[in-house]
Order: C-alpha cells, then sequence, then structure tokens
C-alpha cells in the first residue's frame, strides 16, 4: 500500500514539474497575435484552456492526494475536507466572474473569446498558489 501511494506521489509530482503552464502563456499570447478570425481565437483559447484544466487538475490531485496521506497518518481530516470546499468555491467564483464578463460583452463576437481568457488568467492564478503551497 505504502509502495502504491509513493509511486502516485512521484508521479503527481512530475506531471507537475513538466506541466505546461509557461508553454500556456506562451500559446495565449500567441493566440492573440496569430489569430485573424473570431472562430481561430476561440479555437486557439479552447486548446489552450483544456491544457489549463489538466495542469489545474494535477495540483488539485497532488494537494488532495498529500492531505489524504496525512489524513490517515493523523485521523484528521478537516485540512482534506477545506482544500476541497476552496476547490469547488474556487470552481463557482471562476464560473461567475467569467460569466458577467461575457454577460457584458455579449451578444458581441467578443463574448466567448473574453470568458476563455477570463477562464485561463484566473486558472492560471490557482496554479501559481496551489504550486506555492508544500
Amino acid at each position: 500500500m505504502i509502495k502504491k501511494l509513493l509511486t502516485l506521489h512521484i508521479f503527481i509530482i512530475s506531471q507537475c514539474l513538466f506541466s505546461p503552464l509557461s508553454h500556456a502563456q506562451t500559446t495565449l499570447d500567441k493566440c492573440e497575435s496569430t489569430e485573424q478570425t473570431s472562430a481561430g481565437l476561440s479555437r486557439c483559447l479552447d486548446t489552450v484552456k483544456d491544457a489549463i484544466d489538466r495542469e489545474l487538475q494535477t495540483w488539485v490531485n497532488n494537494h488532495t492526494f498529500n492531505l489524504e496521506e496525512k489524513a490517515i497518518i493523523t485521523g484528521r481530516y478537516s485540512a482534506l475536507n477545506m482544500f476541497k470546499r476552496s476547490q469547488s468555491s474556487f470552481i463557482t467564483f471562476r464560473d461567475n466572474d467569467c460569466r458577467w464578463q461575457y454577460l457584458m460583452i455579449s451578444p458581441d463576437k467578443g463574448a466567448s473569446s473574453a470568458y476563455k481568457k477570463c477562464y485561463i488568467l484566473l486558472s492560471k492564478s490557482r496554479i501559481k498558489e496551489l504550486s506555492q503551497i508544500q
């Protein structure tokens, strides 16, 4: 059991260390500078958003794993439960914050891109926050 947990932990850390966060920013900049049509920009932003989602999930999994491991040892699950609640609250905040920006621009063509940019930037901020926590 311990060996399996250690192997999983090493895998999660390696995924975090080799994640595409800096690549995602370059890609976001590239999307904005190279895409000529709103449809092309939207597709490009979808690609960046998917990469950011994967990276964020990797960090969430890493922290969840660490907190579960500590909870098993100590018998205290409050930190794990609070982390899960904070992640759920972040997702709600991100969706609402980006949605009002979308609605402000809607029905213009740039509304979808504004939502996706907001989503990417807030997710990157959360990734940065999670990456700094030991």
